[in-house]
């Protein structure tokens, strides 16, 4: 079992920065790919950006360029620095990570999401 707890949501303006955190209750370096989701009311949730344990990122285009996924293993943490916000990045933001076992198929972990909202 893998536990996810994101943190740092909260209330932006138009064009400020924002940093969510995800803290891992195991080492990241076991998990394969870490990831950045959101919702936003009515709508589906979708991915922000993802990290594979090789370093490999990727993000939405609705994102890139002002969004950032990092890690630090030593403290079992993943970020997500968001800059030059927009009201429509307001959502939920979740955390994930998709751990295949050795012998069994890909589970997929999700924290409990913060609220970001990004407004005047």
């Amino acid at each position: 079992q893998v536990q996810l707890v994101e943190s740092g949501g909260g209330l932006v303006q138009p064009g400020g920065s924002l940093r969510l955190s995800c803290a891992v209750s195991r080492s990241i370096l076991s998990i394969n790919v870490l990831g950045w989701y959101r919702q936003a009311p009515g709508k589906q949730r979708k991915l922000v950006a993802t990290l594979t344990s090789s370093g490999s990122t990727n993000y939405d285009d609705s994102v890139k360029g002002r969004f950032t996924i990092s890690r630090d293993n030593a403290k079992n943490t993943v970020y997500l620095q968001m800059s030059s916000l927009k009201s429509e990045d307001t959502a939920v933001y979740y955390c994930n990570a998709d751990v295949r076992r050795l012998s069994g198929p890909t589970y997929r972990y999700w924290g409990q999401g913060t609220q970001v909202t990004v407004s005047l």
